[in-house]
């Protein structure tokens, strides 16, 4: 026998049903958090350029991200078995126990090591923790209130760095590193707090026997994309994206700034730019995307998208780079969260870790790859010309999204451990949410 509560708002239901509360403990406990992380990030990184210059950095990022992309195949199995609530308080109170013994060491010792086995073992804790995460908002809201909240959970995501990075800086120049270690573990502990007020009345999953492994249910995401058509093309559609902004944004950029002769303050003005239009329309779409048809959020914002990285490559100026920019950032704003969503909606919701582990590869994955194939095919065809394919492969996401959209929705069973959500309390995911059959 599990433990209810009132049961979430079906697609069709007004904000008032949607616990605002809790959603709006996860988003606040969210930004905390990030914000913290990324001033850490930043503080971490320029201890380690001291330490041992670009081969210490570079160590450092790869015991961050490799672990971190590791265990995000295994944390979506892993939250589909024990459930959000147990995965998340253990990672986020071992991941605040780990800052707490890395501001200790990092005030009486000034070495590389301590800072490679800490962001090691901090990246295993955030790639367990993040499938977990990401199914927390479809059990609070669904349908267009999804899409509300997925874009507030979106502009926290984007104020976190435009914040925690001169945040960090300022934490380095005006103490040690110890102190920005000291401060990301108090907004873990922030986090943990708003987890266990968010997380009430969760239950965890019945356990079957003779049911399967642990490592064979960490393909689930993947055989999710072999056997849902609109979670396959749904991931399509984040994968180019993912695919065709990353080198343009992290290396293409610097270097046709350069060839230009403009100066490193246009990377800066593009770049934030981008980072100020992502945040308005994430703003926006928290407020009003219950009003924007999916079509128009989705696969109108996804063409605009691959005609913004087209056309950045062209631009005479770096006030007209800027000006398009901003634009691509309004639409990536809208576009994003709308990509989670659908695909949220679209999972079966006993495997939505496993979904989102699967999502969340197609980011983090995906810098690394594109960084390595772009920059060499730029060795070939030059830097303009590969950033025009980049736009090219951007196309294929709109037309991803609206093959998406014309598939039928994936029956939708209980979800194991969610206070209150029983099989048939909630119509098809998103059923009046498009003008396309199909809807999302």
């Amino acid at each position: 026998m599990t433990a209810t509560s009132p049961a979430p708002p079906s697609a069709d239901q007004g904000p008032d049903a949607v616990p605002w509360g809790r959603v709006g403990a996860l988003v606040g406990g969210q930004a905390a958090v990030q914000l913290g992380s990324f001033g850490l990030l930043i503080a971490m990184n320029w201890t380690a350029v001291q330490i041992g210059g670009t081969k210490a950095v570079t160590l450092l990022m790869l015991a961050a991200t490799v672990p971190r992309a590791l265990m995000l195949v295994f944390g979506g199995a892993v939250a589909d078995t024990l459930g959000p609530r147990f995965v998340l308080l253990r990672t986020t109170s071992a991941r605040a126990a780990l800052l707490v013994a890395g501001a200790v060491v990092t005030a009486t010792t000034h070495a590389l090591w301590p800072l490679v086995l800490i962001a090691l073992v901090e990246g295993m804790l955030l790639g367990l923790a993040g499938p977990a995460s990401g199914v927390l908002l479809p059990r609070f809201a669904s349908g267009d209130q999804l899409a509300r909240a997925n874009s507030a959970y979106a502009m926290v995501l984007r104020v976190a760095p435009i914040l925690g990075t001169p945040a960090g800086a300022w934490l380095i120049t005006v103490g040690e590193l110890w102190v920005a270690f000291a401060a990301a573990a108090v907004t873990g502990a922030i986090w943990l707090g708003c987890l266990l007020y968010v997380t009430r009345g969760f239950t965890r999953p019945v356990r079957q026997k003779g049911g399967p492994s642990l490592l064979r249910r960490s393909g689930d995401g993947f055989r999710l994309l072999a056997r849902h058509p609109r979670l396959r093309w749904m991931f399509i559609a984040s994968l180019c994206l993912d695919m065709a902004f990353s080198w343009p944004a992290e290396v293409a950029l610097p270097l046709l700034v350069h060839q230009r002769g403009w100066g490193v303050g246009a990377v800066a003005m593009v770049l934030a730019a981008f980072s100020v239009g992502a945040l308005a329309s994430s703003a926006l779409g928290a407020v009003f995307a219950h009003r924007i048809p999916v079509f128009v959020r989705l696969v109108v914002t996804g063409a605009g998208l691959a005609v913004g990285i087209t056309v950045m490559a062209l631009m005479a100026s770096p006030l007209t780079l800027t000006a398009v920019a901003a634009a691509v950032g309004l639409l990536s704003g809208l576009n994003g969260p709308a990509i989670v969503t659908l695909y949220q909606q679209a999972a079966p919701r006993d495997r939505m870790g496993a979904a989102m582990s699967t999502l969340s590869l197609a980011g983090i994955g995906t810098a690394p790859l594109s960084i390595a194939l772009f920059s060499s095919l730029s060795l070939v065809l030059g830097v303009q010309r590969t950033w025009l394919l980049c736009g090219a492969i951007a196309a294929v996401s709109p037309i991803a999204a609206f093959l998406a959209l014309r598939q039928r929705p994936t029956a939708d069973g209980p979800v194991p451990g969610a206070p209150g959500r029983q099989s048939g309390e909630e119509p098809a995911p998103g059923a009046a949410d498009s003008p396309v059959a199909a809807p999302a």
